[in-house]
């Protein structure tokens, strides 16, 4: 079996824990093929993806995009074109995944997740807007899930006590890839910023990996009737 993960940052597992690394541990008969790349939005996705087609033999692909399309205006520098509204947005979602389905049997849209723990603050509530026109575009396909990554994150954050970090600085976020590589340290420092899931508000640590990593299994399960043992 042969599944495709594609995506940003969060995808690649750079900075932070990746979740990736997790489900190869996880299924080792499986050929998981990481397609995440830093930075990239639903605009910057299609064009990579008219540029270098997939390979047309995956029996599922999880399609996690949208997060640096809210993320970026935080930022002073944008590394790649984020959509000027949900409308725009919302067509290249939609070529994205017409794409994504002519290389793959079945396909999983996954919502984005997080800008910031709050669950409350106003990034938080425009990616929950864009995850429920997803939500539409993935019932026009017989073939396609819908995979609500931010509902589980949120239901999590909702238990504890949540900070407003969020990093906006490139240089803090590039200083996290270069220094924050083991598990520990990213997780020390995500303590230290208050933060429960996330290393800096959007990129996962130990315990947002694996909870990433639970609901693709659970997906992989759903939609292949493959199972394994979880690894501990």
């Amino acid at each position: 079996m042969k599944i495709a993960l594609i995506g940003d940052s969060l995808t690649e597992g750079r900075p932070g824990v990746s979740f990736y690394n997790l489900l190869k541990k996880q299924y080792p008969d499986i050929t998981f093929v990481n397609l995440g790349k830093p930075g990239e939005t639903v605009k910057s996705l299609h064009a990579r993806l008219l540029k270098t087609k997939l390979d047309t033999e995956y029996d599922l692909s999880f399609l996690w995009i949208g997060v640096n399309d809210v993320y970026s205006k935080l930022l002073s520098v944008q590394a790649q074109p984020a959509a000027k509204d949900q409308n725009e947005f919302l067509e290249y979602y939609d070529k994205v995944l017409k794409l994504v389905l002519e290389s793959s049997k079945q396909a999983a849209a996954v919502t984005p997740a997080l800008v910031g723990e709050n669950i409350n603050n106003a990034p938080n509530n425009e990616l929950k807007e864009l995850n429920v026109h997803i939500q539409t575009i993935t019932r026009k396909y017989a073939n396609v899930s819908f995979l609500d990554m931010q509902s589980f994150f949120f239901s999590r954050l909702s238990k504890v006590d949540t900070s407003d970090y969020i990093s906006t600085k490139v240089m803090r976020v590039m200083a996290d890839v270069l220094f924050y590589k083991k598990p520990l340290r990213i997780d020390r420092l995500s303590e230290e910023r208050g933060l429960h899931l996330t290393l800096d508000g959007i990129h996962l640590n130990s315990a947002g990996a694996q909870m990433a990593a639970d609901m693709y299994a659970s997906e992989i399960k759903r939609m292949t009737g493959h199972n394994q043992d979880a690894i501990q």
